[in-house]
């Protein structure tokens, strides 16, 4: 390595400042004498910076990349938190379910309680909404059948929140589902916590009607409605929407199935011979009276 004077350097410190002010006005001047001159000076000084700016750009990017990533992280670390205080929530619930599948155990064994057969079913996604001899029936995509595609037929098609129809016509891959909004669709229900029957039928609208039910008992505005076994169509107790008197004042169902946009539909193949629910007793006053009269 050289090494310079003392007197050399301040030398040179001084001569610096008056030497960059002659070349900055021979460049001036220049560039006043020629146009071409310049423009080429300011191009081969650009293809001369370019490599060193892309050389700086380079990790430039790479910090800006590496402060999101760095965001990132910070944001999947409070998620982590999140999803840890979630699990152990989850947890406590898990052993609440547990203590209570262990009671209800315990309480079907002394009651003898003979579970009812789980039913075949199969997932179809919705794939076509035409109506072909049905006004109101969509046709359902099914898993290749193993046997007799016509087995499917009166399997009752629910999606993830009510009952949607029954399949009334099924090939190897494809199941037509008759939607309970269809004017030849008739579903047996019953109706509240007394299960009081009655007869759901399709009128091509939005919203199914309620016929023949209990003289002198219409049903009341926001009833549960549920199938009822009544004929061997239906499985019992499959949940089908709610009592709502409209303008006319005529008893309707408000289906708790979004039929207007399904989506997904799972088809369920009840055995036969399924047993009807129980409904609760229901007292009427006069009767209440009198066995209160002769307990007295």
């Amino acid at each position: 390595m050289i090494r310079l004077s003392v007197p050399f350097r301040q030398a040179l410190s001084r001569l610096t400042l008056p030497v960059m002010l002659i070349f900055s006005l021979g460049c001036v001047l220049i560039g006043r004498a020629d146009q071409n001159i310049a423009n080429r000076l300011r191009a081969a000084l650009d293809d001369i910076l370019a490599p060193a700016y892309m050389l700086v750009s380079g990790p430039i990017r790479a910090a800006e990349h590496g402060t999101g990533e760095i965001g990132h992280l910070f944001e999947l670390s409070a998620e982590n938190a999140q999803l840890r205080a979630q699990n152990a929530e989850l947890l406590q619930w898990q052993e609440v379910a547990m203590a209570l599948q262990a009671q209800n155990d315990a309480l079907k064994a002394e009651l003898h309680y003979v579970p009812a057969p789980t039913p075949e079913f199969f997932t179809g996604q919705v794939v076509a909404d035409s109506g072909g001899i049905y006004a109101r029936s969509v046709l359902a995509l099914v898993p290749p059948a193993n046997g007799d595609p016509h087995s499917l037929i009166g399997a009752v098609a629910m999606d993830g929140r009510g009952l949607a129809g029954r399949v009334v016509d099924a090939g190897s891959r494809s199941a037509r589902v008759l939607l309970i909004t269809d004017i030849n669709s008739r579903v047996p229900v019953a109706i509240g916590a007394a299960g009081a029957p009655a007869l759901m039928a399709g009128v091509n609208g939005p919203d199914p009607s309620l016929l023949y039910w209990v003289p002198g008992q219409p049903p009341a505005e926001g009833a549960m409605v549920l199938t009822s076994a009544e004929g061997g169509a239906f499985p019992p107790g499959l949940p089908v929407g709610v009592v709502h008197y409209n303008a006319q004042n005529q008893p309707m169902v408000l289906p708790l199935a979004d039929l207007g946009a399904l989506r997904v539909l799972r088809l369920f193949s009840y055995p036969d011979n399924l047993p009807a629910l129980t409904p609760i007793p229901h007292m009427r006053p006069d009767t209440a009276a009198v066995r209160h009269r002769r307990k007295r």
